[in-house]
């Protein structure tokens, strides 16, 4: 593309040239110096002008072409940030503007240079004036209900929440493939339509289709996922078919297509989210909640655990609570596959979830032995 782009501002700068040289040929009969030419001085001058305006269009090609692209590239980056109400309000104030400008600067095209000067800057004034009152009057643009006049003594609904639409919530495969977000949805604790990208529909027929067992039945068990929310709970599921960028992965697919919609990507993915912070997208992480809602345990609280495998330290023994919580018992190698009391000592919370570390009551057969 960068050399196409080359070749035509070549050929546009060699026009150019020549049509400069072919407006200014009274200059070849003013010049003294260019008789000396002889009869092809019109050829030679015209000539001249498509190499030189042909060489300036190839020298300054490159540097033309990587402007325009760090232009477009900032233009859409601003788009994507941009809310769709600033954009619409913006664009109404900068046609209303330019219309202005135009009806006020019809008459001043027989004043010459300075009229066309005048005109310029009229028309960029109130063009600029218009897209700042489109965007500080947003709301009342966007509501046509706010341009009519106020009746007195009628109840008005609050706009704040009749305009109070939740954002997307695009769906990455991990989170599709674990399951809760169909008891989330369930609960009634999610609101806003959920997003399902095409690429991650495909990721999921091609774990599916895998000749590794386990994959394929994860990849079955997302299928049946999205089947449930789709048509037994009462959830808005849109299939988002648009292709965001072939030569991009899906996680990085995920996120732009979250900054295009103003969504919220729901995942569990850990380094997804890291990026996603990076990146400013909102991320909703399943792990996170799942431990946000486990019930608080404080040391000293006493528990029954059902002890299943030893630990990494000597004499630990290892059990799990219902929601999946981790307890770390010392001295209680010597219980496995039994059922005993501990009381907890200390709570560590990591990025992986929540630990609990306890030890054996008192009473227990066994457990002053393990203390000794």
């Amino acid at each position: 593309m960068g050399r196409i782009m080359r070749q035509i501002l070549t050929i546009v700068g060699a026009l150019l040239g020549l049509g400069i040289m072919f407006q200014n040929l009274a200059a070849v009969d003013a010049w003294p110096y260019l008789h000396t030419l002889g009869s092809m001085r019109t050829e030679i001058f015209l000539a001249l002008g498509l190499v030189l305006g042909g060489l300036i269009g190839y020298l300054l090609g490159p540097i033309l072409v990587k402007w325009a692209s760090r232009g477009i590239t900032w233009a859409e980056w601003r788009l994507q940030r941009t809310p769709m109400q600033d954009l619409l309000a913006g664009s109404v104030g900068l046609v209303l503007g330019l219309v202005i400008a135009f009806l006020l600067t019809a008459e001043l095209g027989g004043l010459g240079l300075y009229g066309d000067l005048l005109r310029v800057a009229i028309t960029v004034g109130l063009g600029y004036l218009g897209l700042l009152v489109g965007l500080r009057k947003k709301d009342e643009i966007m509501r046509p209900q706010n341009w009519l006049p106020r009746v007195k003594h009628r109840e008005r609904v609050p706009l704040a929440a009749a305009g109070d639409v939740s954002k997307p919530k695009i769906l990455d495969t991990s989170v599709i493939i674990d399951g809760r977000i169909a008891d989330i949805c369930q609960s009634g604790f999610l609101e806003g339509p959920l997003i399902i990208p095409g690429f991650v529909l495909e990721e999921l027929r091609h774990i599916a289709d895998s000749a590794d067992v386990l994959k394929r039945n994860r990849g079955r068990r997302g299928l049946d996922i999205l089947n449930h929310i789709q048509k037994e709970l009462k959830t808005s599921v849109q299939i988002y078919e648009k292709e965001v960028d072939p030569a991009l992965e899906v996680d990085s697919k995920l996120l732009k297509l979250a900054k295009i919609m103003d969504g919220k990507v729901i995942t569990n993915d850990f380094n997804l989210n890291k990026v996603a912070e990076l990146q400013g997208v909102p991320v909703l992480n399943i792990n996170e909640l799942a431990n946000a809602v486990k019930p608080v345990v404080l040391p000293g609280e006493e528990m029954v655990v059902h002890v299943i495998k030893d630990g990494k330290e000597s004499g630990q023994g290892i059990g799990y609570l219902d929601d999946g919580t981790m307890i770390v018992v010392d001295g209680g190698r010597k219980f496995i596959g039994q059922t005993v009391s501990v009381v907890v000592t200390s709570v560590l919370q990591t990025a992986a979830g929540r630990m609990i570390f306890a030890k054996l009551k008192a009473h227990m057969p066994g457990a002053e032995a393990s203390e000794a």
